[in-house]
């Protein structure tokens, strides 16, 4: 039976995943089409496959919808319903099994989406499998799913507990000293983790940890601020509950829970990069301990300061630099062995944990440093913030490749170049060492800009010089 079914998938498949508007672009049958088709892609005729679904509207019946497509084609369903992304690594990664998590991590209500898993938690994206993933599901959505002769079962597994379990297993916050942590769950999926992991909800001991929660109520149409924590708005509610609280510290997390960002006491936030070579040193630290003469590789991507490498080396390991992307990363993991990765999005990675990114387990390590000594948090953070960032600056330009030529033009003989991923610069100057990074977008008419320096001068320098280039 065919279908009238015109949706151009290519407009919201992503380079690592589904996501797209709910109603016009996503719908059940094009969900049922997606669900026949990775069970195809990762021939799961017979074997089990997990999929899970966060808080949004949308996320049961689309879960519901994906299941019975991939039922379609033979595949033994793994139903964990409510759970945070790396709830969903964690099943991946466990059972062994692909996966399938429906959501769109921060972005508003009005949108929904699909990451995907092979077993073990590894990352698929257009270059791996997730463009044949689109293309079969173009072909179901034009012709029908056909059924095959033996359809594959449903069973539900509620992975709540086991989850915490493992990551209680991982990082020891038994001993810490008592800690005051306001919490911003956004609405989102952390409202479940949190009180699973770091309290008591899950049947695991007390820790001696005092929780402060905000916007714990699971509601995916984020009624307080959208769960983006990467947005400075979105964290002005934590911020100022830190302070009002007298709080050690604050954790918020995005809308899928796989990402956390940090505050410290004085409720001003704490770079994504400086949170990376905290958990590096103590990743590191533990893996030297059990093996003395391990060779020890870190990644880092490539627009996190240059405290990361530095943090890296003197703590005795390699520094692997990337390009930035979630799927990528998650592949360099495997590829080099790296015990743990650290993005400037907020995305950590750790071998420990199937090479995913989870940010629960971030925040635990940043939980552990703290609590085993008597300093703040700020006094820590600092330690691996001396230098001045940028942050990302994006800008809408009518032609991305002129302007890109003009910053290489201008560039090219002034410093090191390099493009592993976009263009990036660095060099000296009379008061330190500087680079930036350019990257254009895959999906928008936008070039990003990343600048670091040793000083705030330096930086601003050296910052708007090259938007004027770009914006020229």
């Amino acid at each position: 039976m065919t279908s009238e079914n015109t949706v151009d998938l290519t407009a919201f498949v992503k380079t690592y995943d589904v996501r797209g508007l709910v109603g016009s672009q996503l719908t059940e049958e094009v969900v049922e089409a997606f669900g026949a088709a990775f069970a195809d892609e990762i021939e799961g005729a017979g074997h089990d496959l997990v999929v899970g679904h966060d808080m949004r509207d949308s996320s049961p019946a689309f879960a519901a919808a994906f299941s019975r497509g991939a039922q379609a084609r033979g595949a033994n369903v793994v139903a964990l319903g409510l759970c945070s992304t790396d709830e969903s690594y964690f099943a991946s990664g466990s059972l062994d099994a692909p996966a399938a998590m429906f959501t769109a991590s921060h972005n508003p209500a009005t949108y929904n989406g699909i990451k995907m898993s092979r077993a073990g938690a590894q990352g698929i994206s257009l270059g791996t499998g997730l463009a044949d993933v689109r293309d079969r599901a173009a072909a179901y959505l034009a012709e029908g799913v056909t059924p095959v002769d033996a359809p594959g079962s449903l069973r539900e597994y509620d992975a709540l507990a086991d989850y915490a379990g493992y990551l209680r297993g991982l990082v020891d916050l038994a001993g810490v000293r008592p800690l005051k942590v306001v919490v911003d769950a956004g609405n989102g999926m952390g409202g479940m983790t949190v009180p699973a992991v770091l309290g008591e909800a899950a049947g695991l001991p007390g820790l001696p940890l005092e929780i402060v929660p905000l916007y714990f109520e699971l509601d995916g149409t984020f009624p307080n601020h959208e769960a983006n924590p990467l947005e400075p708005a979105n964290l002005v509610d934590l911020q100022a509950a830190v302070v009002e609280h007298g709080a050690d510290l604050g954790l918020a997390f995005d809308g899928d829970a796989d990402r956390c960002f940090v505050v410290d006491e004085n409720g001003d936030a704490v770079t994504p990069s400086a949170v990376a070579a905290i958990v590096a040193v103590r990743e590191i630290a533990r893996v030297r301990a059990a093996e003395p003469d391990a060779d020890i590789a870190v990644i880092h991507n490539l627009i996190t300061s240059r405290a990361v490498p530095e943090a890296i080396v003197a703590a005795g390991a390699t520094p692997v630099r990337t390009r930035v992307g979630h799927s990528l990363i998650k592949d360099e993991m495997k590829a080099t062995g790296a015990i743990f990765g650290g993005e400037h999005s907020a995305h950590y990675y750790f071998r420990d944990f199937w090479g995913a990114d989870n940010g629960m387990l971030a925040a635990m390590h940043v939980l552990a440093e703290l609590g085993h000594q008597g300093e703040p948090l700020s006094t820590l953070t600092n330690r691996y913030t001396p230098y001045t960032a940028s942050g990302e600056i994006n800008s809408t330009v009518d032609d991305v490749p002129a302007a890109y030529t003009r910053i290489v033009e201008a560039w090219a003989s002034r410093g090191e170049v390099d493009e592993l991923d976009g263009l990036t610069v660095s060099g000296t100057a009379d008061d330190g060492f500087w680079w930036f990074n350019v990257r254009p977008s895959n999906t928008e008419p936008l070039l990003r800009l990343n600048a670091e320096a040793a000083t705030p001068a330096g930086m601003e320098r050296l910052r708007d010089e090259v938007l004027a280039l770009i914006r020229a």
